[in-house]
């Protein structure tokens, strides 16, 4: 029981620090990421924004209302159970904060658009979808996580298409 509500305060701990984020420090930003998609008009150029950044895509027509869906690829990264397993609370409290700071700093840069655990005991603990144009960047930010960094956490990443545009329901 007590391992369910420390997973269910994390779930809620990652949502509130990834969907949040620090306004205050967005707004501050002067540097303009690489990552972040410029406002663009039609189809044709947002592919063409992301393609020349990198990013594989394709094109298809809905059926139904005739439109064209733009897919882009991006990086599901599958946070597995890691091979250590020993730490003192202390320990273990500071690295959960800081990996929640890598989570949140991830958001924040545009590199990861939603990041969240499972709700079970199983051996994969959560995922990081990452908004990147290649799949090594993509390892190399999830190997950036403290808790990837200590053995806690091991990766799995797995290129991933969706459409741009269309919001989680």
């Amino acid at each position: 029981m007590e391992r369910l509500i420390k997973t269910i305060i994390f779930a809620g701990v990652v949502t509130l620090a990834v969907a949040c984020g620090d306004y205050k420090d967005h707004q501050n930003k002067t540097d303009v990421n690489a990552i972040q998609e410029p406002a663009v008009h039609s189809v044709r150029e947002r592919r063409d924004a992301l393609e020349s950044r990198g990013f594989q895509t394709f094109e298809y027509i809905d059926e139904a209302g005739k439109d064209t869906v733009l897919m882009q690829q991006y990086f599901i990264v599958f946070l597995k159970r890691g091979t250590v397993h020993s730490a003192t609370k202390t320990e273990m409290d500071s690295l959960q904060a800081r990996h929640l700071a890598h989570l949140k700093r991830m958001y924040e840069e545009g590199y990861a658009d939603i990041s969240g655990p499972f709700g079970d005991d199983g051996d994969i603990r959560g995922i990081t979808i990452y908004n990147t144009p290649t799949q090594a960047m993509a390892d190399s930010l999830a190997h950036l996580d403290p808790m990837v960094q200590t053995g806690r956490l091991q990766i799995e990443v797995h290129p991933w298409w969706a459409a741009k545009g269309f919001p989680l329901r």
